[in-house]
């Protein structure tokens, strides 16, 4: 039996979905190494001792992360398992991406009322509000369905779809069709929406293994897990957003592709793209360049099939879900059980604090995580409007100080031995990587010298006005 001393301890959100992917990495680590040991450590955040009844989350992005990387760096944990999306482009020093999965698909989707699901984007009624919390998002929306109304909508998953199905107030809502994967709710999808209709985030889809740098040992672990073909994508994606500076707080937003030409040769293309608020300017840029990578016998559409030996696709941990791409996998055997939604009340919905917090911001400014006072079942602790036991009241919503401190960073420190943060993999030659991470910085750079940074720092600039605006009022 293996002692405490030689577990191997994951650290991870306590939200469902963080822990789905979590134990998806564990349960692929252990096919691998079935004499491994491993521990799921979840992290107490700000907003587990702040309140004790907590509403659905939101954002969980940068308090998250930051206690999640506090862990690593004190050796609490060994790795931490990321969505790709919400890690920065750098990260804190000492800290890698020791591993990115096969990517799931990277496409938003449409997921309309159910009444509603015969339509479209472009069909829709004139005046039907689509919900999502994204800058790049509504930016596309108005840009391309000017005949749609845009707003705020916040919770995870679950809660997202139940203000859907209940509160009769948004016609349809976008999100990460990888995320609807992963909770089992596939069948709620509408559409998925090609790149022409919506560029996606840097990095979405991919689930990504951050741990210690000089861990080789962690390194080692993870290196069946490495996907090399999404590496080259993410890293080109990742250069891009980096060089641009940009983030959740201006709309950018990208498209990549991996073709092989033949053997180990391969042509990666980037499509990546800045917009106004409104949507109304955009300037877009594409490029490819040539890349090398190993043949490995690995079923690259599939996240859950790491077997090389035997090409068959473990299921998932949590949903019972099959590759439908892998020949193998073709049978209506052990199919995917429906996952259905948390009961919410309806009462409870309406009245969710999100939905009144005092500060009114603008679509994409909460992006910078959830906001730990507004999980209460009352508003009246949040320091904007009330007072925390113990806490002095405040006049500015302290997560969009903090956000704003990050958005103004510029992104230019080098990271030692990685790409974007990304350590290197013996299938992919050194400077196959820094083809892709050159790709993203020169398309970053043309889309720079034809005003893509003054297009974001305007965006920046409404946004921090109008919350300023909010805050004081």
């Amino acid at each position: 039996m293996m002692s405490d001393a030689e577990k191997i301890r994951v650290g991870s959100r306590k939200s469902e979905l963080a822990l789905i992917q979590t134990r998806h990495v564990i349960s692929l680590l252990k096919k691998i190494h079935p004499d491994k040991d491993f521990e799921v450590v979840t992290m107490s955040t700000l907003g587990d001792k702040v309140l004790d009844i907590p509403l659905p989350k939101i954002g969980e992005k940068s308090l998250f992360t930051k206690e999640l990387e506090a862990a690593l760096s004190t050796s609490c944990v060994d790795f931490v398992v990321h969505s790709l999306k919400d890690l920065p482009t750098s990260l804190p020093p000492g800290m890698a991406i020791g591993a990115v999965l096969t990517r799931e698909d990277p496409r938003d989707a449409l997921v309309l009322q159910k009444d509603h699901d015969k339509y479209l984007l472009e069909t829709l009624p004139e005046g039907s509000v689509i919900g999502t919390s994204s800058l790049r998002r509504t930016a596309q929306l108005a840009r391309k369905y000017p005949h749609l109304k845009v707003e705020s909508i916040r919770g995870n998953l679950n809660t997202r779809l139940k203000k859907l199905d209940e509160l009769e107030k948004y016609r349809g809502i976008i999100l990460a069709s990888a995320g609807l994967l992963r909770m089992g709710w596939t069948s709620r999808i509408t559409k998925i929406l090609e790149s022409e209709d919506l560029l996606y985030a840097v990095g979405q889809g991919a689930l990504a293994v951050e741990c210690r740098e000089d861990d080789e040992k962690i390194i080692s672990l993870l290196k069946p897990l490495y996907d090399v073909q999404t590496a080259i994508r993410v890293i080109a994606e990742r250069s891009f957003l980096k060089t641009l500076g940009g983030g959740c707080s201006a709309p950018v937003a990208v498209c990549s592709e991996l073709t092989r030409n033949k053997e180990n040769k391969f042509t990666i293309k980037l499509k990546g793209a800045v917009w106004s608020l409104d949507g109304k300017e955009e300037i877009i840029e594409d490029g490819d360049c040539a890349v090398e990578i190993k043949d490995v016998k690995r079923c690259a559409t599939c996240p859950y099939n790491f077997e090389i030996e035997h090409p068959s696709c473990v299921k998932d941990i949590e949903n019972l879900k099959r590759c439908d791409t892998c020949p193998s996998n073709t049978s209506d055997e052990n199919p995917a059980k429906k996952a259905k939604l948390d009961a919410i009340p309806v009462d409870m919905l309406k009245n969710d604090p999100h939905e009144h917090c005092p500060v009114a911001l603008p679509i994409g400014v909460d992006f910078m995580g959830k906001c730990p006072y507004l999980e209460a079942a009352v508003v009246g602790k949040c320091p904007v409007n009330g007072v925390i036991e113990g806490g002095e009241p405040l006049k500015q919503c302290p997560f969009f100080k903090d956000a704003k401190l990050q958005v103004l960073q510029a992104h230019v420190s080098k990271e030692i031995n990685t790409f974007c943060g990304l350590v290197p993999h013996d299938d992919a030659p050194l400077t196959s990587l820094k083809e892709a991470q050159d790709l993203g910085a020169k398309l970053a750079e043309n889309l720079m010298k034809r005003g893509a940074t003054e297009v974001m720092a305007q965006a920046q600039a409404t946004i921090h006005s109008s919350v300023g605006t909010s805050v004081a009022s």
